[in-house]
């Protein structure tokens, strides 16, 4: 069976990718920090038939986040894909956040995220298969003012095009989830649903991003209204992501034809 392993599980979004990708037959590795939530996930997934692993981790914390890169970087127990999802907001404007809810939305969006995707990378190229899904955000597109939140979705969207692009001819995908306003807890009394196109359902969701991830595409964005947006948006985007496979193409050429040259001798 592959196997999935996905941040951020025991809730919302990350739970509806645990059961879908159950359903779809990959044995899973959920990580949390809420371990009541991982359980209660977990044992809506096992009764599909496949096996679960819980890691109870702060992904804020570098101690626990250096446990969940190990189970990534196993050779023997691959994981064939990474589902970065866990995420961290302050809810309030920059100039009045505390700095230790700063520095752990940087921790939990940002630093996580690179250092997992950097565990799980190598092993999925050297077998030439796996993907990655960057759950980012359409506030990434169009943030609330002084939101830093929106600044970490950002750099996600820039992130994944960076790597992404790189990865042309390794059997290796990446795609980042470019959610709006998820219908999830509280949401789910306040706005019932079918009441607003604004609001999406994070099933609906998950199978979205899975459909464009089998495409072959590089950014997912469930709901006609966030998608048409996106798409406007994401002109100059593809643009420059056309341009940096062809720059990476010409540096590969490059790298095949300079080490078989031979050092000119020195006359003196």
């Amino acid at each position: 069976m592959p196997t999935a392993l996905v941040t951020g599980a025991s809730r919302g979004l990350g739970a509806a990718f645990a059961h879908r990708l159950a359903r779809d037959g990959f044995d899973l590795v959920l990580v949390a920090r809420d371990s009541v939530g991982l359980q209660r996930v977990a044992g809506d997934a096992a009764r599909l038939g496949v096996e679960i692993e819980v890691l109870t981790a702060d992904l804020a914390d570098p101690t626990d986040r250096a446990a969940v890169e190990r189970r990534l970087a196993d050779s023997r127990r691959p994981v064939d894909l990474l589902v970065n999802n866990a995420s961290f907001e302050t809810g309030v404007d920059f100039r009045i956040a505390d700095r230790g809810s700063l520095q752990t939305e940087i921790d939990v969006n940002v630093s996580a995220v690179m250092l997992l995707t950097h565990a799980v990378l190598p092993g999925m190229v050297e077998r030439g298969r796996g993907s990655v899904v960057n759950v980012a955000s359409f506030a990434g597109y169009l943030s609330a003012s002084g939101s830093a939140h929106s600044a970490t979705k950002a750099w996600m969207l820039a992130f994944t095009d960076t790597v992404e692009a790189s990865l042309a001819g390794t059997g290796v995908r990446m795609i980042a989830l470019v959610p709006g306003r998820l219908r999830t807890g509280k949401h789910r009394d306040l706005e019932p649903a079918g009441t607003s196109i604004m609001w999406l359902e994070p099933d609906a969701v998950v199978d979205v991003c899975l459909a464009d991830l089998a495409r072959g595409r590089t950014v997912s964005t469930p709901g006609l209204l966030y998608s048409a947006v996106v798409h406007t948006l994401e002109t100059p985007r593809r643009t420059l992501r056309g341009l940096a496979r062809i720059a990476g193409h010409r540096r590969g050429q490059m790298r095949t034809v300079v080490p078989d040259r031979q050092p000119e001798t020195s006359k003196h």
